[in-house]
């Protein structure tokens, strides 16, 4: 609809940037040695993110939110 506002919440978010991000850690994972580094703390970045989710701790959301959109 024309003019239609939507909003996303975290909950809609967070779930959308850690797929995004385990297409990236895929990436890294092709390169073998040299993105392995890279890969191991896309992994810990990830665990946090599910740790958060799982737990309902919303300002740790928040935090894995953030920390996951500066992945690249």
């Amino acid at each position: 609809m024309d003019g239609e506002i939507t909003m996303e919440t975290l909950g809609d978010m967070l779930p959308k940037e850690m797929s995004r991000v385990r297409t990236v850690l895929g990436y890294y994972k092709e390169m073998g040695a040299p993105g392995m580094f890279g890969a191991t703390m896309i992994e810990r970045s990830l665990r946090m993110a599910d740790e958060a989710v799982i737990e309902g701790d919303i300002v740790a959301m928040m935090q894995a939110y953030e920390d996951l959109k500066t992945i690249e």
